[in-house]
């Protein structure tokens, strides 16, 4: 089976911005973007992108999941970029016409069509390292994946760093820069302890890892940072702690320190877990500070994760009912 996130549509849809208007959107082939080397991206980091899934139902209709919410984070990341202003009504228009031209391809539960965005500035311009690309383009790309756990989710270890995984300004944003920033810890924690990510929590403050948000359970309480511009408002995690409320659990975003997590981490019951688009809620089973492990819980996926879990796969799957309205059907 390949890798998640390596097969591809061979056709994604494209609209550039130029002389202040965006064109209309067109299928190309998706290996033919030509980029001038003085492009504004590749010198400057002008991208950023949203990460979504479309979702087969048992009766074969084809749904989005919550493309309101990626499609205006991505005109919000656009925007602290200095990025041309997104057309999102466009944008919408141009994710439903790729999945439905691809819907064939969308594979059936646990599988979907992983959509992936993207907005980059290709304004040939060396000398606009302070000053803002006019010129960008916007494409869609579709990736039809399985389940990104094939042989399920193992309980991940992660390493607590005294580091940020961005500059604080640019959590919120959705670019590549980020995700590039916190390679090299992830890498040398991998080699060094063994883990699979890195928790960052600068002077303490517990935030997210490379590549997803960080939630701890603590019997009917669910704790995570609360939002501001340091770390990236995730999709997931906002619908697993509404599924959360759902239940009638304690939802609390507030500052969680180091010193507090492995308290409570401590506990029998405890549970901690990772939101994303690709992984949805992944069980946390070990966290490293100081060259000391320190097991969560049981060390195991808990009964709340994986009924939280459960929960939002059965109504991205049309097996629950939608009561929030983050179903977007296609066809």
């Amino acid at each position: 089976m390949s890798a998640f996130g390596t097969v591809f549509s061979p056709e994604m849809m494209i609209s550039r911005f130029e002389n202040n208007s965006w064109s209309k959107p067109e299928l190309v082939a998706s290996d033919s973007i030509v980029l001038h080397p003085g492009a504004h991206v590749l010198h400057y980091s002008s991208t950023c992108f949203e990460g979504l899934k479309a979702f087969r139902h048992a009766d074969g209709s084809i749904h989005v999941f919550r493309m309101d919410k990626n499609v205006a984070r991505m005109a919000q990341s656009s925007e602290l970029l200095s990025l041309p202003k997104i057309d999102t009504a466009m944008l919408s228009d141009m994710i439903i016409e790729m999945v439905r031209r691809f819907a064939a391809d969308v594979p059936n539960p646990p599988g979907s069509m992983y959509i992936r965005p993207t907005h980059i500035g290709t304004e040939a311009s060396i000398g606009k390292a302070a000053a803002p690309s006019l010129r960008s383009l916007l494409y869609v790309l579709l990736s039809p994946v399985g389940d990104y756990f094939a042989g399920g989710a193992k309980p991940l270890r992660l390493l607590l760093e005294d580091n940020a995984r961005c500059a604080p300004h640019m959590g919120m944003v959705k670019s590549g820069g980020n995700y590039a920033s916190a390679l090299q810890p992830i890498m040398k924690a991998r080699a060094a302890v063994k883990a699979d990510q890195v928790l960052f929590c600068p002077n303490g403050d517990v935030q997210e890892t490379g590549a997803a948000n960080f939630l701890l359970i603590d019997g009917n309480e669910i704790i995570t940072k609360a939002l501001d511009a340091s770390f990236l408002h995730g999709v997931t995690r906002d619908s697993i702690l509404t599924l959360a409320r759902d239940r009638g659990m304690k939802v609390s975003e507030r500052q969680l320190t180091v010193d507090e997590l492995l308290e409570r981490a401590a506990k029998p019951g405890c549970e901690a877990a990772l939101s994303g688009t690709a992984a949805v809620l992944t069980p946390v089973g070990t966290l490293i500070h100081d060259g000391k492990e320190h097991q969560v819980g049981s060390g195991q996926g808990g009964e709340t994760t994986n009924a939280l879990r459960q929960a939002l796969n059965q109504i991205q799957w049309g097996q629950a009912a939608d009561n929030h309205g983050w179903l977007t059907k296609v066809c």
